[in-house]
């Protein structure tokens, strides 16, 4: 557990300019030089970029092969760039995963479809008890709420919020799979917390991936076979070479 959460929520806007902008090749801290020299985030003070850059790059350099992609993709639509923003970031933070991939479809499932803020607060608070003072857990469960109102888990309504309807496109769901090609996770495709927050459970995943381009998927009692239809996954109209699954 870590409280990057309270310094940056999705940063939908501000992670499309690190895409469009960033070379890794550059050290770190030059790159924060860079970024502020030369107005990457618009007209945001040095201290606000330094927070930014560092986010971002525990979010997108930890996948360098998925952040190559974006900046080969010739437009990536702007609805469809808080789900990316959305996955990278339940990658690089616990909290905003189980908060997303586990807390909100439990909610779901048990028929509540509204939080607030205090709600998830408490929430917060439950998981590690007297960790964190009532304050930082209210900043945590604010915070929460705002990135997952932005990623469009949550409606934009004020307190209480609802749970939406969630219906990811097929592009989005090409690209988590994309991305999670690398990802070693203890749980069964579906059961993650990736794809729950996407609403692509083990009940739904078989129908849903029939959507995804390129992709063939079958499930024979416990075994379960994820491939690519094509030597590589075709992505936004873009060939995306090494897509073994």
């Amino acid at each position: 557990m870590h409280t990057r959460i309270l310094r940056c929520t999705l940063a939908t806007d501000d992670s499309h300019a690190y895409w469009r902008n960033v070379d890794l090749s550059v050290p770190l801290e030059q790159r924060i030089r860079l970024a502020f020299e030369r107005r990457w985030f618009g007209l945001k003070s040095e201290a606000r970029v330094d927070t930014l850059m560092r986010n971002m790059a525990e979010r997108f350099d930890a996948f360098p092969e998925a952040l190559a992609l974006l900046q080969r993709l010739p437009a990536i639509p702007a609805a469809l760039r808080p789900w990316i923003c959305h996955l990278h970031t339940q990658l690089s933070d616990p909290l905003y995963r189980r908060f997303t991939g586990e807390y909100l479809p439990q909610r779901r499932a048990q028929g509540l479809r509204t939080l607030d803020r205090d709600t998830v607060a408490r929430w917060v608070d439950s998981l590690e008890p007297g960790r964190w003072s009532v304050i930082t857990c209210r900043k945590f469960g604010t915070n929460l709420v705002a990135t997952a109102v932005e990623a469009g888990l949550l409606g934009k309504r004020r307190d209480p919020r609802e749970l939406t309807d969630v219906n990811v496109p097929e592009q989005v769901l090409g690209y988590a799979l994309y991305l999670l090609r690398t990802v070693r996770m203890e749980r069964a495709l579906g059961d993650d917390p990736y794809l729950r927050s996407l609403r692509a459970d083990r009940e739904m995943l078989p129908s849903l991936l029939q959507r995804v381009p390129g992709v063939t998927y079958q499930r024979l009692g416990r075994v379960e076979e994820l491939d690519w239809q094509y030597p590589s996954l075709t992505v936004w109209g873009v060939q995306v070479l090494g897509g073994e699954a």
